[in-house]
């Protein structure tokens, strides 16, 4: 069980404080570094993702309290060929979780409310994780794995699985999509890859408002 749960999340001061680790702390690594990593441009999509944005707007009774934040995607557009890698070091796209609704989760270990984040996502994981949902959380420090498992074996993160991109291409993605302006960022995908929503900035994810997101993103 994990016991560390998040401080107050999402609190103006916790806000600010993504503001400033985001822009700030982070600038000269996130901000600056465009390596390229394999990943692809966000893609618009008219076919398979017609139908998100109908599917994004039924979402709005349930995009409140703790996940207010979360901005329903306007058009149709598929995140599917977001690349990163597994805990064994493997290239893994969104693709690899076809069927399953995903929140996708981008942190690194520099970033304050991404770390007071992260057992909020454990949680939500252990409640709602399984066949038909998954927390997909994709550390980009730079570097070898040891930090971030680290810092997670630390604070009791047990039921995420570790993905990572030491490139920060899925950040770059993003951010030249206009989904992502600092960190953490996390995206509500669909069972094809298509987004359904974005939020940038921390959220108590095992709320019951999470919750109540997530079991409507399924369902629909």
């Amino acid at each position: 069980m994990t016991e560390k749960r998040p401080l107050g999340l999402p609190s103006a001061k916790l806000v600010a404080i993504a503001a400033v680790a985001g822009i700030l702390a982070g600038a000269a690594a996130v901000y600056v570094k465009q390596t390229m990593s394999g990943n692809g441009e966000v893609a618009a999509e008219t076919g398979q993702c017609e139908g998100a944005v109908d599917r994004a707007a039924g979402l709005g009774t349930v995009t409140k309290g703790e996940v207010a934040a979360m901005t329903a995607v306007t058009e149709p557009r598929s995140v599917a060929g977001l690349t990163f890698k597994n805990a064994a070091e493997k290239d893994v796209t969104l693709e690899d979780f076809a069927g399953k609704t995903v929140l996708l989760n981008v942190w690194a270990t520099w970033c304050i409310p991404c770390r007071e984040e992260m057992p909020a996502l454990n949680g939500l994981q252990e409640k709602m994780g399984g066949k038909d949902f998954e927390v997909v959380a994709v550390n980009i420090d730079t570097g070898d794995a040891e930090k971030p498992k680290a810092f997670l074996a630390e604070i009791g993160v047990d039921k995420l699985g570790l993905y990572r991109d030491n490139t920060m291409g899925v950040f770059n993605a993003l951010k030249k999509q206009g989904l992502a302006f600092g960190l953490p960022v996390t995206l509500l995908v669909d069972e094809k890859g298509c987004l359904l929503g974005s939020m940038n900035g921390p959220a108590a994810w095992d709320s019951g408002d999470a919750q109540a997101l997530i079991a409507a993103a399924v369902k629909l």
